[in-house]
């Protein structure tokens, strides 16, 4: 081997070297484990804990960022700042998102509907850009929105920075959450019924007017092989691992459960499928004491007062008051006797 093929071969394995030595997702340290990074299955009517390890260690939500698009597009929805059938208009820049997609072409026009559901069961980047840019106006606008939206439903240890949960490129940072904080951001969404329709259907057509439409197939395995399993998203990228955070219901109580980084689709589904198995049971053998509301000490009925009148009576002493009315009458008789002596007298005269 030449001394110039000899420095090429080099520079090609000191390449790859650099390569494989930066971490799969654009320099981000690889957070998964085995079985997974933390996990927490809660009551999702209580919002009680039933069994976490490791819920508050922080990793990357992936594409289940887009359980925080879904809340702030609803919340958007049910306050009339949007509505379902609004046409929205891909952009140029929506056109060249990467990642999971459904191949928005600049232009092309759909309903916001239609983009929640190319969110939620493709996990489409440019429904959930196009969707952002719509309401908002632009991607940063609608990332600070997510912040907001976390800080006020109690997601403390998270924080957005993009709304799809792609890996960073350059030196920008990453999204960041917790198992815990996922759990309480799907206990949020259960708020709007409506939410477990996008998130539950397992597959659906896109572009329907084209010769063949778009097949979109959901990521979630649970809701075809967990009975009750109805709704919620997974999330994947190298660095991030599996996650998944799902629900599932029985015999009247719900469960949900966030499995956070875990190694493979495999495992993560194994885990989800004994936290719920774990939190629906728990639920049935040990409900909830009811909420018992104090009621307010019950107030004696008011006394009924009687008006007092204004005139003060005298008593008359009962001597007095014959002496008084004997002379009343008296005067009576006095009074008829003089007016009939004076008609009488009257009639004489004529």
């Amino acid at each position: 081997m030449g001394k110039s093929a000899f420095g090429v071969w080099v520079s090609v394995m000191t390449m790859i070297v650099f390569i494989c030595s930066v971490s799969p997702a654009f320099g981000l340290k690889k957070v998964s484990k085995t079985p997974y990074l933390g996990a927490i299955v809660i009551d999702a009517n209580t919002g009680h804990v039933i069994e976490e390890d490791h819920a508050d260690v922080k990793g990357y939500p992936a594409s289940m960022i887009k359980l925080m698009n879904l809340l702030i597009i609803l919340d958007a929805v049910r306050a009339q700042h949007l509505s379902l059938d609004e046409p929205v208009t891909v952009s140029a820049r929506v056109s060249r998102m990467g990642g999971s997609q459904v191949y928005l072409k600049e232009k092309e026009v759909f309903p916001v509907e239609e983009l929640i559901y190319a969110m939620m069961i493709q996990s489409a980047n440019d429904a959930a850009l196009a969707l952002a840019v719509h309401y908002t106006g632009s991607m940063e606008v609608f990332v600070d929105l997510m912040n907001k939206k976390a800080q006020k439903i109690g997601m403390d240890n998270t924080v957005f920075h993009s709304v799809h949960g792609l890996p960073p490129s350059g030196k920008n940072p990453p999204d960041v959450t917790t198992a815990r904080d996922m759990a309480t951001l799907s206990r949020e969404l259960l708020r709007y019924p409506e939410a477990m329709k996008y998130t539950s259907t397992k597959v659906r057509e896109f572009r329907l007017d084209a010769p063949e439409p778009f097949i979109m197939r959901t990521h979630n395995h649970l809701l075809k092989d967990f009975a009750g399993c109805d709704g919620f998203k997974t999330g994947y990228f190298r660095a991030a691992g599996f996650s998944i955070s799902a629900t599932a219901q029985k015999k009247g109580v719900r469960a949900i459960a966030v499995v956070l980084g875990s190694v493979s689709s495999k495992e993560r589904d194994k885990q989800a499928r004994l936290l719920l198995s774990k939190g629906l049971m728990e639920i049935l053998i040990n409900p909830p004491a009811p909420v018992v509301v104090e009621k307010k000490p019950e107030q004696a009925e008011p006394e009924v007062v009687e008006p007092v009148s204004e005139i003060e009576y005298v008593r008359i002493p009962k001597t007095t008051f014959r002496v008084a009315l004997t002379l009343n009458v008296a005067i009576l008789i006095f009074l008829f006797a003089a007016l009939f002596f004076k008609r009488s007298k009257s009639n004489h005269l004529r």
